[in-house]
């Protein structure tokens, strides 16, 4: 028995926007389908060289450090400027 065996898969019920997303960076990258499929999961289950790109700023949350510095150089932003206000 080979032990570089492959698997193959039948997906169903793709949504229309992610089959023309997968179909355009298929024939962007210039790669079949099936390769352009296999590397969008491999880099979504962070397997692939590219970490997956997420949209949130959850691994900035807790890392705040408190800054004399900063707090001095954002301070004008906190002054209402009563001319502005009438």
């Amino acid at each position: 028995m080979k032990s570089n065996l492959s698997i193959q898969y039948t997906l169903r019920q793709v949504p229309p926007h992610i089959d023309r997303s997968l179909r355009q960076k298929s024939k962007q990258a210039g790669l079949s389908l099936n390769e352009t499929a296999i590397d969008v999961l491999s880099k979504g289950l962070g397997l692939g060289d590219e970490r997956p790109r997420f949209h949130d700023l959850d691994v900035l949350a807790g890392t705040w450090v408190e800054d004399a510095g900063f707090d001095t150089a954002v301070a004008a932003q906190d002054q209402v400027d009563p001319e502005l206000w009438k």
